[in-house]
């Protein structure tokens, strides 16, 4: 796949389960083409330029069930944590949960921002996702169950419908008015992204095969590393 330019670049470790298409995702990235790809034995890296000052180091790590013990090998110099979930399998989302809880709990993740794209969202029998979600940084007053509590009743609010209106066409959603107009999604729950108080997070769809949401998500990434 290439080697990374610079050390100097943020390193950001592509996770998630095998056929999740991180190799796929992380092609169009970098050459902006689709690309045969294989089940990743180890890992491949190259350098993503987000602007001509930025630059990202992405590992892309294999997800297959016997190297996920050796994941914990790749993520001493991590700035943050891509983890990638096949939309349109929910079968695979129990098993990618414990996948990704038990990558977290490593000592040396901690504090580490977190992205989880949703890829293959251009499939019809994808899971419903918001394409930008979220959540608030830990608070005492203010939690998912909020906004689950107040959902009914934030559809028939026309002032509260034209609030979220304007807040999308925003750059940046405010973490906590999103908590607050936005119920979590299906994914965020199976994945218990909610209980990650202790980091940022967000989630993202995209289409690692059509390019879509690729770039912004990972300024999003980039903007979770200045943050953290």
């Amino acid at each position: 796949m290439g080697q990374a330019r610079s050390s100097t670049s943020p390193q950001v470790i592509l996770m998630g389960l095998d056929s999740a298409g991180k190799s796929t995702l992380l092609a169009r990235l970098l050459t902006g083409q689709v690309m045969d790809t294989s089940p990743t034995i180890g890992f491949n890296v190259g350098t993503l330029d987000l602007d001509k000052k930025t630059s990202l180091t992405v590992w892309d790590v294999g997800g297959q069930k016997n190297m996920r013990p050796n994941w914990r090998y790749y993520i001493d110099e991590c700035k943050a944590l891509v983890f990638v979930v096949d939309s349109s399998d929910p079968a695979r989302l129990p098993e990618a949960q414990k996948a990704l809880k038990k990558v977290l709990a490593d000592e040396k993740l901690r504090g580490i921002p977190l992205m989880v794209l949703a890829n293959k969202k251009d499939l019809p029998n994808s899971m419903t996702i918001r394409e930008v979600q979220r959540p608030a940084l830990p608070t005492n007053n203010l939690t998912s169950s909020t906004a689950d509590a107040n959902n009914d009743a934030q559809r028939n609010n026309p002032r509260l419908n034209e609030l979220k209106e304007k807040i999308q066409q925003m750059e940046m959603l405010p973490p906590v008015l999103l908590t607050i107009l936005f119920p979590l999604s299906q994914i965020s729950k199976q994945l218990d992204l909610p209980s990650y108080t202790n980091r940022l997070w967000e989630i993202q769809a995209c289409s690692a095969l059509k390019g879509l949401g690729l770039q912004q998500a990972f300024m999003s990434v980039n903007k979770l590393i200045k943050k953290s």
